[in-house]
This record gives structure tokens, sequence and C-alpha cells, in this order.
């Protein structure tokens, strides 16, 4: 039976990969999730060090897997806004995609530093 492929990123903060997910979702008609989105609608402004990221990013994870691989078994895409960037973070999307024997697709953005922290600087200034 075919299946979806998950799409996962790995890139410093501010290297574009909530943009780069965004495009990919729409240029394959992709589920697109987002952490941020999930974590800021359940956990309303309870988020305010590492600590609680770490805490609640933790909580989701369970329910959020289960979705994702329903959605791949029915041969949908998903891509996933969520970090990748530690074997940890990545083993976690392994157990997704392997469970249900999906394809999967990591990308890797590569951006200096120096773009990262004007990406960044314009996030938060857009933000406050």
């Amino acid at each position: 039976m075919p299946k979806g492929t998950l799409i996962f990123f790995c890139g410093k903060m501010g290297a574009g990969k909530s943009t780069k997910s965004q495009e990919i979702a729409l240029e394959r008609n992709a589920v697109l999730l987002s952490e941020d989105e999930w974590l800021t609608s359940i956990y309303p402004n309870m988020i305010a060090s590492l600590e609680d990221y770490v805490k609640y990013s933790s909580q989701i994870k369970p329910p959020i897997k289960r979705l994702v691989q329903s959605i791949l078994n029915t041969a949908t895409d998903v891509v996933m806004d969520f970090p990748a960037n530690t074997v940890s973070q990545r083993e976690w999307f392994r157990e997704i995609f392997s469970e249900v024997e999906a394809c999967h697709q990591l990308i890797y953005i590569d951006i200096s530093n120096e773009i990262c922290l004007e990406q960044i600087e314009k996030k938060t200034y857009r933000a406050t």
C-alpha cells in the first residue's frame, strides 16, 4: 500500500526552515505541521524558558507522531516544521516514518550565521 513521504528540516535558527516548509507543503499539496503553532495553541503564554519548551514539546510528540503516521498511511505527504537538529530529534522522525514504512526526506538548510542573525532580527522585529 502506498505511503506518503515525511519531509523535515535541519538547520540553524533563522535559516529559513519555516519558510521552506511552507513552500514545500504548497508545492507538494502536503499537510504542514508547525511545532510553534501547536505549542502556542495548546500552551499559550506558558513557554518562557528552554525548560518550558522541552517540557511542552515532549508532551505533544506522542499525539503528533500518531497523527503524522495516520496521514502518511493515507499516501499523503507531511511536511513537519519541527526541529531535526540533534541526533535525538532525528531519531524521533526516524521512528515516525520507519514504523509505518514511509519514505522520508531530510532537508538540511546551510545558511551563514550572518544571514541567520539578520533573519532572526527581522522576525523578532515583526513580532513586536
